[in-house]
């Protein structure tokens, strides 16, 4: 039965000014400035560059307006527009003045390893058939570098979407050109395969024919350490046995993740510079968070014009909302942009304040314990605003550069009734795996015990939770000849 019920709810809606200001606070640095030239072509009436000095227009009064004048209600003094000194060619906190090295620190990153790999593809010398299978399988590779989909799927894949009839045996011919591409190991369909094609690259000597033996014939053994089972196995001395591993242990199990070595070169810029001046930290933005912004002279002028023309005129009127609507737009963007400044000042003044220690030393165990909320608590600020600056920001110290979110962690209780970083937690663990004898590695139980020694009340699963963060495998497979 369908029945109709009256009911009511409160429910709070984002302006659309907000929504804006929450788009700008989330892009990086690096992404301001094309989102700031977006803006200007989408709106004349926003300009770059500094504020000239005011130029004379009329101050004659507004007339009133009519009940019935549908405009006259939205008056706007021009002033408004152009004299606003926190809007109108502003320069906040953290300018470096006209410093051109201080503007830009880039950190370079390779582009897409498919953009990389579709290039080599371009320069073999195939019919429009094998290029087909070739984008096919490109497109095919995850982020690891390998393809994991049958290659019986992938022939459905080009029957279905591309109309090509094809068969395994032709899409294999393709993928070992493929399997030719830098990095080494791309395309691989399974790990040992990853493995043999990179050694294939290697010098052919006896140490590189051991390795690509042990990778076929026992793979197994030596995922395990098994290796008295494989040097009895092929018969070859301990000394041999370890250069072979060696090499192994040194080849790239990711060439996906690893960046192509062809890659072109993009940047990112880091959106805080922060300094240490004889023990006091300056905190700056890079200037680039900071353009001079400034609402267009020629359309105040035109709507200054409208206080000496007749306001009765329809057409008038509506070139006159057209115009008043863009100096709204652009004056919510420079305020937007000065809020997003303040903002990511306020947001990392607090992450500093936090971690003080750190900032001085550099030093990873000084970190304390530090979550999202205790940063939105200081400032007066919603979580998800905090979380939006903590997940796309960075800041330049004189230990390197850090994402934002590097700093947050969750807090271990210890004996003195503090609590401890979880990054301080996970910086003794490895030290201490870094000293174990590697011929008997410790077990998590017992990097537990000496973890509780230390006095971190921490349990044998989170140290193996901390030890999978940190990428390192378990005890028997740390062990070493």
């Amino acid at each position: 039965m369908q029945r109709l019920d009256l009911r009511q709810l409160l429910s709070q809606k984002l302006s659309p000014q907000q929504i804006q200001f929450i788009k700008l606070l989330q892009i990086p640095t690096v992404e301001l400035e094309a989102r700031i030239k977006e803006e200007m072509e989408m709106n004349p009436a926003l300009e770059e560059g500094r504020e000239e000095p005011e130029s004379e227009y009329s101050d004659s009064e507004s007339e009133d307006y009519d009940s019935e004048d549908d405009y006259g209600k939205d008056e706007v003094d021009i002033n408004d527009y152009l004299n606003d000194d926190e809007i109108s060619g502003y320069k906040m906190q953290g300018d470096r003045g006209g410093d051109e090295e201080d503007r830009e620190m880039p950190i370079a990153m390779s582009s897409s390893l498919n953009d990389n790999l579709m290039d080599q593809l371009g320069f073999l010398a195939l019919d429009d058939k094998q290029y087909t299978i070739g984008m096919q399988l490109i497109g095919s590779i995850d982020s690891d570098g390998y393809i994991r989909r049958e290659l019986s799927s992938i022939a459905n894949d080009l029957a279905f979407s591309q109309n090509v009839m094809t068969t395994e045996e032709e899409i294999e011919q393709v993928l070992h050109m493929i399997q030719t591409f830098d990095p080494a190991g791309i395309g691989a369909r399974d790990l040992p395969e990853c493995l043999l094609l990179q050694l294939e690259r290697r010098e052919q000597d006896e140490t590189t024919r051991l390795a690509e033996r042990i990778i076929k014939e026992s793979f197994d053994e030596f995922t395990k350490k098994h290796y008295q089972k494989i040097q009895s196995k092929f018969n070859v001395s301990e000394d041999e046995l370890k250069k072979a591993i060696d090499v192994i242990i040194k080849l790239n199990p990711k060439p996906g993740g690893s960046g192509a070595g062809m890659a072109r070169v993009q940047y990112i810029i880091p959106d805080f510079i922060l300094t240490n001046e004889n023990g006091q930290l300056q905190l700056s933005l890079n200037s680039r968070n900071a353009p001079d912004l400034r609402i267009s002279r020629s359309y105040a002028d035109m709507f200054d014009a409208y206080d000496k023309s007749d306001k009765k005129d329809k057409k008038l009127k509506e070139t006159v909302a057209f115009v008043k609507q863009k100096l709204d737009a652009a004056k919510w963007f420079i305020d937007a942009i000065r809020q997003r400044q303040n903002t990511l000042l306020r947001t990392m003044e607090s992450i500093i304040k936090y971690q003080h220690e750190f900032f001085l030393e550099g030093d990873e165990s000084k970190l304390r314990p530090m979550i999202l909320k205790d940063i939105a608590e200081d400032i007066g600020m919603d979580i998800s605003t905090v979380s939006r600056v903590a997940n796309s920001k960075a800041v330049q110290t004189e230990f390197g550069i850090y994402p934002l979110k590097y700093f947050f962690s969750e807090g271990i209780a210890t004996d003195s009734g503090e609590d401890a970083s979880s990054r301080e937690v996970k910086h003794i663990l490895k030290e201490i795996i870094d000293k174990e004898s590697k011929r008997k590695p410790l077990s998590d139980e017992k990097i537990e015990k000496m973890l509780n020694e230390k006095g971190y009340n921490i349990a044998r699963r989170t140290v193996a939770k901390y030890r999978e963060q940190l990428n390192i495998p378990v005890a028997r497979l740390r062990k070493e000849l």
